[in-house]
């Protein structure tokens, strides 16, 4: 008999790390969340690893595939943790990096606030080289100055260069020449460096966003590269000689090599994975239009998915202020579409001159919340709902964890009741509600100022305190049916599951589009095909899939749209293929500013591919009770506070795995899970779904505001 064979995800988080195996053959999951540990990631992944082998009495060569979900990028950019790195560029340009864009996030906010930029001017060098925009050189490099230059990179000890030439989207001779001068000289020295081109990590126009994508890049490979390599030699250590896998911001996985080489794809990966479940969920309980939300310990992260698709984007920011578009660090990278908040379970309540405020500062695992323990000081939102009653502080992820009431309690009493004159009932209510009401502008950001209506969409909630938040999150924007899927606390490893391999690969060419220049269209997407192809190679051996886009624009203007190409083997005619693509965009435009003009010249800039693979997912088989007319175990009873009724109540408490199909369960009440809980408040009603999830429907029910 062949032995069993096990797919192993877990996804490290600011508090927890989640993880899931699921058996090949059969879908069949088993969940786990440990406590994260920083200063040593790889300890909290030896350790859930052990204890689902262990749960599942299989053998480490038993697991043939890991996956695997990081925040580690995106943090060492938010806390500017990263490597000393420094940035040579064309003599004028020096200070791109820093001014950035002219336009203002906030028109008339007269004290702005801009993001930190990753390198100070110090770290900034200028080199005498000059390259047009169609690729030619003007002035060839000075050799005796980027001799120079590199002598001082090795002398001052850089950990990591980043080299953005201008214009070396059209001609990547210069870059190519200074690095390999660069690295010679560190090699001479037997000094370690990493170094990131422009021309390999974004070959786009612009130069503000090129340069910002290409130091964030080099500013966290030496950390990626140590990260990666820790994580593999800890597997190896296990025994698990199994495939490891990264996702992507894309949502797509890829080699340790390749996000060793390109970390900076990997820029918010763990929440894109989370998106990938809840499309999967939507698909299943045949919802095309839903609003993802994850909530745990540390972030909560809002997204979106249209027509069952999660929405990619070409770019996006990363360490917005205030939420506002343009106010963050600009990355050229695909990515799904996702809004982060610093509003977690584990975040720090205060007094802002008299006024409570939630976040952004987390207690993460380390302390941690006052009521885990393990030396916290300062009330947090989950200390806040251990007060309220919606959580048990004898059955917390799994029972492994006890939860300290009373400290919990005497934590809000000093910080927040006494100095506000309320009761600490009122201020963990205050807590609760104000880290609600934060999650509401940014559902609202993703929903409604995006064009989306909340109240034609599902939403699904997961993370370790989403299910918590997720009912009056709902009533507060108009959403209403909430789904809370099987295993909703480690929702972001199992939506690493669901994600397939996939490489974006884009490149700058302005050509015309007309039917005389069809050929360079063929020319161009040849040329990015080819970039892929050794890549390709390591990637996966199975079947992939080529898709091609293009940003078109009227010409004279400033922004473009994306369209659809077909691929370079369904070409037949090149001619008909670039009036075809015109149509789209044309049709594009009226769909976004409600006209087009007809009569007007149409150029591409940017030229897209994106390879994907197969789904290896199995159906996953839910080890529930879906037999209509089984009595489920009675409830108990716990004393739980809701603003409804403006204090504690005798709530009843079920475990979800006592749930059958056909109960309906009506709030208030609380369900309780190994991972995460759910509260249903007054007025709102849940049941199970055929497929295993829970469906909560808050239509009519009070948000509890008063």
């Amino acid at each position: 008999m062949t032995p069993m064979q096990y797919r192993i995800a877990f996804d490290i988080g600011g508090t927890f790390t989640d993880f899931v195996i699921q058996e090949v053959t059969t879908g069949r999951q088993r969940f786990a969340k440990i406590l994260s540990t920083h200063q040593e990631p790889a300890k909290a992944m030896v350790q859930g690893i052990s204890t689902l082998l262990e749960r599942c009495n299989a053998k480490p060569e038993q697991v043939v595939e890991v996956l695997h979900a990081t925040t580690i990028a995106t943090n060492a950019i938010i806390e500017r943790k990263g490597a000393r790195t420094a940035l040579v560029t064309t003599r004028g340009f020096r200070d791109v990096l820093l001014i950035g864009r002219q336009k203002r996030y906030e028109m008339f906010d007269l004290h702005l606030d801009k993001p930190r930029a990753l390198v100070e001017r110090c770290d900034i060098f200028e080199l005498n080289e000059r390259i047009l925009h169609d690729g030619t050189i003007e002035q060839a490099i000075d050799r005796s100055q980027l001799d120079q230059i590199a002598e001082k990179l090795a002398e001052a000890g850089y950990q990591s260069v980043a080299i953005c030439l201008l214009h070396s989207y059209a001609n990547t001779y210069h870059e190519l020449k200074a690095a390999e001068i660069i690295r010679e000289k560190f090699a001479k020295r037997d000094l370690p460096l990493q170094v990131t081109l422009s021309c390999e990590i974004s070959p786009k126009i612009r130069e503000y966003e090129r340069t910002s994508t290409t130091v964030a890049d080099a500013y966290v490979k030496p950390m990626v590269s140590r990260y990666v390599q820790d994580l593999r030699s800890r597997l190896d250590e296990l025994g698990i000689a199994g495939e490891l896998s990264v996702i992507q911001s894309n949502g797509g996985l890829i080699t340790p090599k390749l996000a060793i080489n390109k970390p900076i794809s990997i820029v918010e990966s763990g929440p894109a994975a989370g998106v990938l479940m809840c499309a999967a969920v939507g698909d299943m309980e045949g919802c095309e239009q839903v609003l993802s939300f994850d909530m745990g310990g540390t972030t909560a992260k809002l997204g979106a998915i249209s027509h069952g698709e999660p929405s990619i984007l070409s770019s996006f920011e990363v360490d917005q202020l205030r939420y506002k578009a343009g106010s963050g660090l600009p990355l050229n990278i695909s990515a799904i579409e996702l809004l982060e908040i610093g509003a977690g379970g584990g975040s720090v309540a205060s007094l802002d001159l008299g006024l409570l405020k939630i976040g952004p500062e987390s207690a993460g695992s380390e302390p941690g919340p006052i009521c885990y323990g393990r030396g916290g000081t300062r009330p947090t939102v989950t200390d806040a709902n251990l007060v309220l009653g919606y959580l048990d502080s004898n059955y917390f992820n799994d029972g492994s964890m006890r939860l300290d009431m009373a400290a919990a309690r005497k934590g809000i009493e000093n910080h927040i009741a006494l100095p506000l004159g309320i009761s600490v009932e009122q201020a963990a209510w205050g807590i609760h509600a104000m880290a609600t009401a934060n999650m509401e502008r940014a559902t609202r950001i993703v929903s409604v100022e995006r064009g989306r209506d909340p109240r034609e969409h599902a939403m699904v909630a997961f993370g370790g305190a989403g299910p918590l938040h997720a009912a009056r999150l709902a009533m507060g924007v108009g959403v209403p049916k909430v789904i809370i899927p099987l295993g909703a606390g480690v929702g972001s490893a199992i939506g690493l599951l669901e994600a397939v391999p996939r490489l974006d690969y884009s490149s700058t060419r302005i050509v015309p589009m007309q039917a005389g220049n069809s050929g360079v269209l063929v020319q161009v997407l040849s040329q990015l095909r080819a970039r892929a192809q050794t890549d390709i190679a390591s990637l996966t051996p199975q079947p992939l899939e080529f898709a091609f886009f293009a940003n078109l624009r009227y010409v004279g203007q400033g922004y473009e749209l994306r369209v659809a190409l077909p691929a370079l083997d369904q070409i037949a005619d090149p001619a008909a293929a670039v009036a075809v693509a015109c149509e789209d965009f044309a049709r594009a435009y009226r769909s976004t500013y409600g006209y087009d003009d007809g009569t007007d010249r149409i150029e591409g800039i940017d030229w897209h591919l994106t390879v994907s693979g197969e789904s290896r997912t199995a159906p996953v088989a839910y080890a529930i009770n879906l037999a209509n007319g089984i009595a489920p175990i009675g409830a108990r009873t716990r004393r739980v506070w809701f603003p409804e009724f403006g204090d504690y109540r005798d709530t009843p408490v079920r475990h979800r795995d006592d749930l059958c199909n056909g109960l309906v369960v009506e709030g208030p009440a609380i369900l309780e899970e190994a991972e995460s809980t759910t509260v249903i408040p007054p007025g709102c009603r849940a049941h199970l779904s055929d497929n295993g999830h829970l469906i909560v429907h808050t239509s009519g029910a009070s948000n509890g505001k008063s």
